[in-house]
């Protein structure tokens, strides 16, 4: 397990993703960065301790003259969660993660992401079971990319994935969550971790997810794509700790009309 990171929420709210535990609830990816040193940086403000990373866009091994993101982000201290980012097949899939496994020595915990079109980057749901149930029957801990379909979440879970990462927007839009009821439903459903995954575009979006119950969020463009990205790594981070914060506090209910702080039933007058 990976060196937990610095961070402020309690030591008795841990996040279980298959055998392994976690502290931290917000997870980084490591494109889009001007350079290493500056995912290097971002990434330690985040406090983040899962780091994903696209075995087909970045060097982790494969190429012994280019740069090697590892020299930058230890495996010691972060957990490395390879993804499949830019696969488009079940095959291209499974064959992405079973090299990074070769490249990282036997590591088993991948993100699994088949996509089905290249505009909305939307996933090819019928790929992904594909691709998750040949994953699981090889001895991966899966988590899963899918889009906000309560029954598709459970196919997932059912099939054995450790963890069910629902889209709350197109990838890399920063629209939020468009639809926290299907969210809900789906946290509402699951026995394993739900984080959202794709669309946060600010600290809010990610304070919204964890209110509605989601076990992690998941993201990159937010941090990287934003004009500081060390700073806006460290408002995520915020984010993240007080929205789990105000969720195991439980919000007061919605009403239509006022009700006094100071109530005068009881008053001396």
């Amino acid at each position: 397990m990976a060196t937990p990171a610095a961070h402020t929420e309690s030591d008795n709210d841990l996040l279980h993703v298959g055998e392994r535990t976690f502290r931290s609830r917000l997870l980084v990816g490591t494109g889009k960065y001007k350079d290493f040193a500056q995912t290097r940086a971002a990434i330690e403000a985040s406090g983040a301790e899962i780091v994903t990373v696209a075995i087909r866009r970045t060097n982790i091994g494969q190429d012994p003259d280019a740069p090697n993101l590892l020299d930058f982000l230890s495996p010691d201290r972060y957990t490395i969660l390879p993804n499949t980012a830019g696969c488009y097949t079940a095959e291209d899939a499974v064959r992405t993660c079973r090299l990074a496994r070769e490249l990282l020595d036997g590591h088993n915990l991948v993100k699994l992401e088949v996509l089905g079109d290249e505009k909305t980057l939307f996933p090819d749901v019928t790929a992904t079971l594909e691709a998750a149930e040949s994953l699981v029957k090889d001895g991966f801990e899966v988590m899963v990319y899918t889009n906000d379909d309560p029954v598709m979440a459970r196919r997932l879970e059912e099939i054995g994935c450790v963890s069910v990462m629902p889209l709350a927007a197109p990838i890399g839009s920063g629209l939020g969550i468009r639809n926290p009821y299907n969210i809900l439903s789906i946290i509402e459903d699951a026995n394993v971790p739900i984080l959202v995954d794709a669309g946060v575009g600010t600290a809010s979006d990610a304070a919204i997810a964890m209110e509605l119950g989601c076990d992690g969020v998941l993201m990159n463009t937010a941090i990287a794509g934003a004009r500081d990205p060390v700073l806006m790594a460290s408002a995520m981070r915020k984010a993240i700790e007080a929205g789990r914060e105000a969720f195991l506090a439980g919000r007061i209910p919605r009403k239509r009309y006022a009700t006094a702080s100071s109530p005068i039933d009881g008053a001396f007058f």
